[in-house]
C-alpha cells in the first residue's frame, strides 16, 4: 500500500493490535508496527508517541462524548443520572468497534503497565467529569462522589461486557449496573 494512504493511522493501529495479540505488547515494536503497516517508523511518531499510546488512541472522542452528554442532559437531573447518561454516550463508540475493543482490552488485560495506564487515564476521566457536574452547579463533594462512582460502575460494566462477548452490550452492562447500585444504595440490610 502506499504510504499516501488517509487511512494511515488505522493501519498503523490495526497493525499494531494484530502485532500485540499475536506476539504480545512488549515483543512488538514500533519498527514492526510500521512495517506491518506498510510505513516507516516516522510515520508512526507522526501519529502516536509510543506503542503505548496506539492503544489509548480514541480516549478523546470518548471525553467529548461524554463531556457533551453532561452539558445536554437537562436541567434539574440527579447527579450520578448525569453520570449515567455521559457514560451511555459513549455507546456508539463501542458498538461501531466492538471486535477491536474487545482485542484493545486482551492486550491491555495481558500487560501490567498498560492497566496501570488505563486505571491513570480512567482516574483523568473521572476528573474530568467532575469538574463538569460543577460547572452544571453540583457542589464539589458531591460531583466527586458521582464521577468516582460512576467512573467504578463504567470499568465493571466495560469488563462484564468484555467478558460477554457479544451476548450483551456495552450499554446493557452499564445500565444493569447502575440499576444494581441503586439497589445497594436502597437497600434496607441483610
Amino acid at each position: 500500500m502506499p504510504r499516501w494512504e488517509s487511512n494511515t493511522r488505522e493501519r498503523l493501529e490495526a497493525a499494531a493490535l494484530a502485532l500485540f495479540t499475536e506476539r504480545g505488547f512488549e515483543a512488538a515494536t514500533v519498527a514492526d508496527i510500521a512495517e506491518r503497516a506498510g510505513l516507516t517508523e516516522r510515520t508512526f511518531f507522526r501519529y502516536f508517541t509510543d506503542k503505548r499510546e496506539v492503544l489509548f488512541a480514541g480516549q478523546e472522542a470518548l471525553r467529548d462524548r461524554m463531556l457533551a452528554a453532561v452539558t445536554e442532559t437537562p436541567a434539574g437531573t440527579p447527579p450520578l443520572a448525569i453520570v449515567e447518561q455521559a457514560l451511555l454516550a459513549m455507546t456508539p463508540i463501542f458498538d461501531a468497534r466492538r471486535e477491536v475493543v474487545h482485542a484493545r482490552q486482551r492486550v491491555v488485560h495481558a500487560n501490567a503497565e498498560l492497566r496501570e495506564r488505563e486505571l491513570h487515564k480512567m482516574a483523568m476521566l473521572a476528573t474530568l467529569l467532575a469538574e463538569a457536574l460543577v460547572t452544571r452547579g453540583v457542589p464539589p463533594t458531591t460531583a466527586t462522589l458521582a464521577a468516582e462512582t460512576g467512573m467504578t460502575v463504567f470499568r465493571l460494566a466495560f469488563m462484564r461486557w468484555i467478558e460477554t462477548g457479544a451476548t450483551t452490550s456495552y450499554a446493557e452492562s452499564l445500565r444493569a449496573l447502575f440499576a444494581t447500585l441503586t439497589d445497594v444504595v436502597t437497600a434496607t440490610g441483610a
